[in-house]
């Protein structure tokens, strides 16, 4: 693409393309000047103008008893599109969800290998709620994501403010690791041994995600209101029946 129309693709086109251009030949220059570069008339000059210095594209000053245009850096093209690109990843999670809703289904997504359980994993920090239910099968997790990949999961959660309610089955232990820790947002559990918990499974607003062993190799992440309200339920039941590290 030329430049003019690699410049469309970002909504700068036709009389605004021109707008823009004619002020970033110019540098700074009297409106009237600018509305004659860009072969604009003087009242729609002053509308394209007005929507460029909203975009942050220019700005306007006075000089003396004339309004001049003054061109900004072309990097704030940039940084606008790195801004939007931050805040829609931020609302990212509460679109989908209305989305979701409105089409009163739920949303099941299966990832492959590790890649996919990593995927998996780090979905669980779009937690709004900034409350993880969490049933972690510990032998499993040690393989695959593997504890390189939890430390950095574990300190961007803390970052995040995200607290963690965790359950697993003494059996699946295999290193004293992750224990109970308020600095670290986690409070631990132990189900009774007849209560086995084999898969990892993280509960959050209105998902419940799965993580398989090594062996299967795979992550899932099912969006439902309902599926995650029943997981909720068994989760704070079992919760009820297990015990703190400290009483085992």
């Amino acid at each position: 693409m030329d430049f003019e129309q690699q410049l469309a693709t970002m909504g700068l086109d036709g009389k605004l393309y021109r707008a823009y251009v004619a002020v970033l030949e110019l540098g700074e220059a009297p409106v009237q000047m600018v509305a004659k570069k860009a072969g604009l008339g003087r009242t729609t000059a002053y509308d394209l103008l007005a929507k460029l210095e909203k975009d942050g594209l220019i700005h306007m000053v006075e000089r003396g008893n004339k309004r001049h245009v003054v061109a900004e850096d072309p990097v704030v093209i940039m940084q606008r599109l790195e801004l939007k690109r931050q805040v829609m990843g931020d609302l990212l999670p509460q679109l989908r969800s209305i989305y979701n809703r409105a089409k009163s289904k739920p949303d099941i997504r299966f990832y492959e290998g590790e890649e996919g359980i990593r995927t998996v994993l780090w979905d669980t920090l779009t937690c709004r709620s900034k409350n993880l239910r969490g049933i972690l099968s510990m032998n499993e997790l040690t393989e695959t994501p593997g504890l390189e990949e939890f430390d950095l999961y574990i300190a961007e959660r803390l970052k995040r403010g995200i607290h963690l309610r965790v359950l697993r089955s003494a059996s699946k232990d295999v290193d004293t690791i992750w224990p109970q820790s308020a600095a670290d947002l986690r409070e631990l559990r132990y189900a009774p041994p007849a209560v086995l918990l084999s898969m990892t499974t993280y509960i959050y607003d209105d998902k419940v995600v799965f993580i398989s062993s090594k062996k299967e190799n795979y992550g899932m992440i099912f969006q439902s209101e309902e599926f995650s309200r029943l997981h909720e339920n068994l989760f704070e039941g079992i919760w009820a029946i297990s015990t703190p590290p400290s009483t085992r």
